[in-house]
């Protein structure tokens, strides 16, 4: 769940492999958070009630590729594991090395990538997708500076398959729903209140220029 470095070309294939971080994933989301503060989106992991919000609604059966940004220690990734089927990509996307670590060492299926969020556009043309059905997101978008903010929703929007959805978690319930409008035609909010702190996932739907 950790913000983007400021736009440059993407180096995640030129990252040495990380060792496997001990500690629970309470801690490391904890440590994180301490380290980087607002470029992490919740001091916790994201419930199982969270993440099941965030996949809600998903055409599993039709899926071809969704992409997860902002990952952390991995409670969406394992939800979509439960649903996904075969014939679907699934690209997992983590910055914080840490974090990045232990996605790899818990899914070894699973492509994870460290790297940079505003760029994921290039880590699916290295592996030749063109299309994206859905990007579930961790990151804390309200909080990154508005370049970058664009950049990430703009890339969303150019990968996304006709239908597809944006779906971001947030622990500030609709306190930053008309952000969202800013970006997309169709925005709709379900609140989440077993989660620590409480929050929700916004669905969005149609992308639309930032005046």
């Amino acid at each position: 769940m950790n913000a983007p470095a400021p736009l440059a070309e993407p180096k995640s294939h030129t990252h040495a492999p990380a060792a496997t971080p001990s500690g629970p994933d309470w801690w490391l989301m904890m440590k994180a958070f301490w380290k980087k503060g607002r470029s992490i989106a919740s001091f916790a992991p994201s419930s199982r009630f969270m993440a099941r919000k965030v996949i809600k609604g998903i055409d599993f059966e039709n899926a071809k590729c969704i992409v997860e940004l902002g990952a952390g220690t991995g409670p969406i990734t394992a939800e979509l594991l439960k649903k996904i089927k075969p014939h679907t990509k699934l690209l997992v996307i983590e910055l914080d090395p840490d974090l990045c670590a232990r996605l790899k060492a818990r899914f070894p299926q699973v492509d994870v990538v460290q790297g940079d969020a505003c760029h994921f556009d290039k880590l699916l043309a290295e592996r030749g997708i063109t299309q994206v059905d859905h990007v579930c997101s961790g990151l804390p978008l309200p909080s990154f500076p508005a370049e970058l903010r664009d950049a990430i929703l703009a890339t969303s929007a150019r990968m996304l398959a006709p239908g597809g959805t944006f779906r971001q978690l947030t622990v500030m319930p609709l306190i930053y729903y008309r952000l969202y409008c800013r970006y997309f035609n169709d925005v709709r909010f379900g609140f989440v209140p077993i989660n620590m702190p409480p929050g929700g996932v916004y669905t969005c739907r149609g992308y639309k220029s930032v005046p």
